[in-house]
C-alpha cells in the first residue's frame, strides 16, 4: 500500500491535501494517526526552512514517505508580517478567530488601496528513498474589512483573491483549489508525483 504522512496535525489543512493529491497514494494520513505528541519547533527564517525541517524530522522518526508545508500570509502595509509567524501571530494557543482579530487590527486605519497581501505555500517531499523534492505557490489578494464566510481555516475568512470579490471562506472549495497558494504548489508537485509513480501505477 501507498501510504502519504502528512506531517500536521491540522486536520482542515489535511483534508485540502487529501483532494489535491489523494489519487496518488492509497491512504494519506496525518500525526494525528501516529503520534499526536510529536512537537516540532517551527524556528526557521523562511518558509523553506520550516517545511524542510518538518519533512526530514518526521520521515527520520516514521520512514514513511513525507509531505510537509509551510504556508503563511504576507500583508504588504505590514511590511510582509505575519509571514512565517502566520500561525502563531497573536500567541502560541490562539484560535483563528484571535489571529484576524489581530491582523484587521492592525490594519484598521489602511484603506482598500494598500492592503495587498499574498498566501505563500512551500511543499516539500520525502520519498520512500528518501529524496527530497520542494514546489512553491504563491496567491496574491487583499485583506477584507471583516471576516466572511464559513469555509476554509486560517485567515480565509479575511483574504480575497484577485479576480475575485468573495474570501476564501466563502468560496467553494473547488473553486479555492484550483487557485489557492497550495494549489499551485501542488501542481507542480504533481508533476513530481506523476514521474516517480509513473501517474497511474500502484506499489
Amino acid at each position: 500500500m501507498r501510504k502519504l504522512l502528512v506531517a500536521t496535525k491540522n486536520e482542515g489543512k489535511a483534508k485540502e491535501i487529501k483532494q489535491l493529491i489523494g489519487s496518488y497514494f492509497d491512504d494519506v494520513v496525518t500525526l494525528n494517526d501516529f503520534d499526536s505528541s510529536v512537537n516540532i519547533i517551527e524556528d526557521g527564517r523562511t518558509f523553506e526552512e520550516n517545511a524542510l525541517k518538518k519533512a526530514k524530522m518526521i520521515y527520520t522518526l516514521y520512514g514513511q514517505p513525507t509531505l510537509a508545508d509551510d504556508s503563511g500570509l504576507e500583508v504588504d502595509a505590514l511590511d510582509g508580517r505575519p509571514g512565517v509567524m502566520s500561525a502563531r501571530y497573536a500567541g502560541e494557543n490562539a484560535t483563528d478567530e484571535d489571529r484576524i482579530k489581530k491582523l484587521l487590527n492592525e490594519l484598521k486605519s489602511v484603506p482598500e488601496d494598500k492592503r495587498g497581501a499574498q498566501f505563500v505555500c512551500v511543499l516539500v517531499f520525502i520519498d520512500q528513498q528518501g529524496r527530497i523534492y520542494q514546489t512553491k505557490g504563491i496567491c496574491r489578494g487583499k485583506i477584507a474589512f471583516e471576516p466572511r464566510g464559513e469555509n476554509g481555516f486560517g485567515y480565509d475568512p479575511v483574504f480575497v483573491p484577485d479576480g475575485f470579490d468573495r474570501t476564501f471562506a466563502e468560496l467553494d472549495s473547488q473553486i479555492k483549489n484550483q487557485i489557492s497558494h497550495r494549489a499551485k504548489a501542488f501542481e507542480n508537485l504533481k508533476k513530481i508525483l506523476g514521474e516517480i509513480y509513473n501517474e497511474n501505477t500502484c506499489d
